[in-house]
């Protein structure tokens, strides 16, 4: 099996962020086309429930089993590697199946008591199959992340972008003269093939590629795991805890707006078009570049650990480092492109640009959104992620006072729900910071803090002379535009180092021009 440095399995899995990302635009694309605002809002108000039973089920196992792995795999302990899957998989069959009956058991009370929109019933109804395919899906992939080979799992998630793509216009078509709450329902299940053929692929590719025979003495080394359980669980139940507490929140979330927003005096239906306006159109936009930064997270701890197996901290701060300048970088260009041409973006996309005043609004803070991600990654690999579950509580209850507070009130109403997020946002990160600051040391130099300004204000000069040409009316000529500046970007990033040549010289592609 084959083992990537942290930067070419990061690269890999960007790839496939890349590609899983497009192909997600465009799924989007057809569902909005197809089912317009509202059934959007129905599809994306039935999504947190689902979440949250998808992270009671995991339990936080996923980075678990890849820090585990990477620890087992750097001392060549294959009996290890082997009890770490063994119990992964007993818990997570157990616990997939137990909250599957509880959710399907719940939804009635759920879509009609707290969403107050019984349509949603259909929906999460249809998307309950997926929980068990996921839990098994989500221990294959800490497994290969721990053996620091990121491909399978890139492929598969590109496998299940394109199965997923390939019936969603299918199934709406077919259920939309029901109802568009049977539309969305169709919508959901196009997400289930898409897993199932994810899920199939990676188990494929465990079978080719294992060294490890799962079958042979399966209860023998259950039953000699009792340490690996204590070892798995002290870091996936604070995970866990981090995990829980997001899904809760965005379980809760869509409640609290619609009860906020009637509270304001907004009818459940126009609440529910503006909240598929909010995060169907504009929060897939500003998490654009966190295919990125989720790549990198991912690669971050089995690489961390490692280096934490063999006491080498000067390493795990250059790694920490080094995701948090690369993950800014890409970050800060998706911010300046939606702030300057957030209309025309929307415009093109969806053929509306009512959501662009949230874009303008939400796109500078979530900048900070993009270096969330590899922080809370270092915190878990270190088993420090006890601390980032607390970070995660105290900037979601406050996400949700100031929502709640905002989107009662008639003169906030959805605009207090999109300020509610990014002091969520804010908040969460500049925690993670402190607290590895507090722990192991680590801060971001002042030099790259001046560098990331620098790269901020030179970029935005450029985009907004770019801008002023006035070519948006055309679309090839507005992509050219966003081409230009991107170069414009790159010229940027290699002025101010904040790529290097050592790091160039391990892209594959790039490694000739070195030598």
């Amino acid at each position: 099996m084959s083992k990537q440095t942290f930067l070419q399995g990061t690269l890999i899995l960007i790839l496939a962020g890349m590609i899983t990302r497009f192909l997600g635009f465009i799924n989007r694309l057809v569902v909005a086309r197809l089912m317009g605002e509202e059934g959007v809002g129905l599809f994306m108000m039935a999504l947190p429930t689902l979440f949250l039973v998808i992270t009671i089920t995991q339990m936080g196992l996923p980075v678990a089993i890849s820090k585990r792995v990477a620890e087992a795999e750097a001392r060549q302990d294959r009996t290890k590697t082997k009890q770490i899957l063994v119990v992964s998989l007993v818990i997570t069959s157990i616990s997939s199946i137990v909250f599957t009956v509880l959710m399907v058991s719940g939804l009635p009370f759920i879509a009609t008591t707290l969403l107050t929109d019984e349509r949603t019933l259909y929906p999460m109804m249809a998307i309950s199959p997926i929980v068990p395919i996921v839990a098994i899906s989500a221990v294959l992939r800490g497994y290969f992340q721990g053996k620091q080979n990121m491909k399978p799992q890139s492929v598969a998630m590109v496998i299940e972008q394109i199965v997923r793509i390939s019936f969603v216009a299918f199934f709406v078509n077919l259920l939309l003269p029901y109802g568009i709450e049977f539309a969305a329902a169709g919508a959901m299940f196009s997400v289930i093939l898409g897993e199932l053929a994810s899920l199939l692929y990676m188990i494929y590719q465990f079978k080719q590629k294992k060294t490890i025979k799962i079958r042979w003495n399966f209860f023998p080394a259950l039953k000699s795991s009792r340490h690996v359980l204590r070892e798995l669980f002290s870091i996936a139940l604070p995970s866990t805890g981090s995990r829980m507490i997001g899904s809760v929140f965005h379980f809760l979330e869509p409640i609290i707006v619609s009860q906020s927003l009637a509270i304001a005096g907004i009818s459940t239906v126009l609440a529910t078009k503006q909240y598929g306006e909010l995060t169907g159109y504009v929060l897939p936009l500003l998490f654009l570049p966190t295919f990125i930064t989720n790549s990198l997270s991912v690669a971050l701890v089995p690489s961390i650990s490692e280096a934490e197996a063999r006491n080498n901290h000067t390493l795990i701060h250059y790694r920490i480092h080094q995701a948090v300048r690369i993950s800014f970088a890409s970050g800060a260009i998706a911010t300046i492109v939606l702030s300057i041409f957030a209309s025309e973006i929307l415009t093109y996309f969806y053929g509306t640009a009512n959501s662009s005043k949230f874009i303008i609004l939400m796109a500078p803070f979530f900048i900070l959104l993009y270096i969330q991600s590899p922080l809370q990654a270092a915190l878990q690999a270190l088993d420090y992620a006890k601390p980032a579950m607390w970070n995660s509580l105290f900037g979601n209850v406050i996400k949700i006072i100031v929502l709640f507070t905002l989107a009662s009130n008639q003169n906030f109403g959805i605009m207090g729900v999109a300020i509610a997020m990014c002091v969520g946002v804010v908040l969460v990160t500049l925690l993670h910071l402190i607290t590895l600051r507090k722990l192991i040391q680590f801060m971001i130099p002042l030099k790259d803090i001046v560098k990331m300004a620098a790269l901020m204000a030179l970029t935005w000069g450029a985009g907004n002379i770019i801008y002023s040409l006035n070519l948006s009316a055309n679309i090839v000529l507005f992509l050219l535009q966003l081409v230009f500046l991107c170069m414009i970007y790159i010229l940027f990033l290699f002025i101010l180092k904040f790529i290097t040549k050592e790091e160039l010289k391990q892209i594959p592609l790039l490694q000739k021009w070195f030598h």
